[in-house]
């Protein structure tokens, strides 16, 4: 073997090792810190629209746990993953009556729904026709909802009903497409 040859096989070998570094690097942060996912249906309207891309923090509950507000993606019994926002947590007794939402005997301010609310009302109607009887949350599960409360399958709904730790994927940090919607979700 000449010495252009050596030189060569040594390229190679140098950039097969660097691929695969990538790929495992790229299979750890996807499999245990940071995936994508797409928003599928009009749950989570007015926030989150259908097509658009989340990254979603898969690291963040090894070491905390969901807080009310966040919105979190879980794994569904039935399909692909719901995407739904924590309002009450394990321990805490939550009702629903049309738009109000109480938990332990209090109205939950939203302000994120402030705005769809009023216009469901300028227009004579509710913005939530979904019920749900006061229910205490179980330990280690949460009591999510999606934001287009009258258009979403979520913990009022026995088939999906509250949520364990156990199927919690992650929380939605950032919408990343399209590019003009990138922003952090707060």
């Amino acid at each position: 073997m000449n010495k252009q040859d050596a030189q060569a096989k040594n390229q190679v070998w140098e950039w097969a090792k660097a691929i695969l570094f990538a790929a495992v690097i790229f299979f750890v942060l996807r499999s245990f810190i940071a995936s994508p996912s797409i928003v599928d249906g009009y749950s989570m309207e007015p926030r989150l629209y259908t097509g658009e891309r989340v990254m979603v923090n898969k690291l963040l509950y090894q070491f905390t746990e969901p807080k009310r507000g966040e919105i979190i993606i879980f794994q569904s019994k039935r399909g692909p993953d719901y995407i739904k926002r924590v309002i009450a947590l394990p321990g805490e007794k939550v009702r629903v009556e049309g738009d109000q939402v109480y938990i332990n005997g209090k109205l939950f301010d939203e302000p994120y729904l402030k705005e769809a609310i009023e216009q469901a009302n300028k227009a004579g109607t509710p913005y939530n026709f979904i019920d749900f009887a006061e229910q205490t949350v179980p330990e280690n599960t949460l009591f999510v909802m999606g934001d287009n409360r009258s258009k979403s399958e979520d913990s009022r709904d026995p088939s999906v009903g509250f949520v364990s730790y156990d199927e919690i994927v992650g929380r939605a940090e950032l919408v990343f497409w399209p590019l003009q919607d990138i922003e952090l979700i707060k």
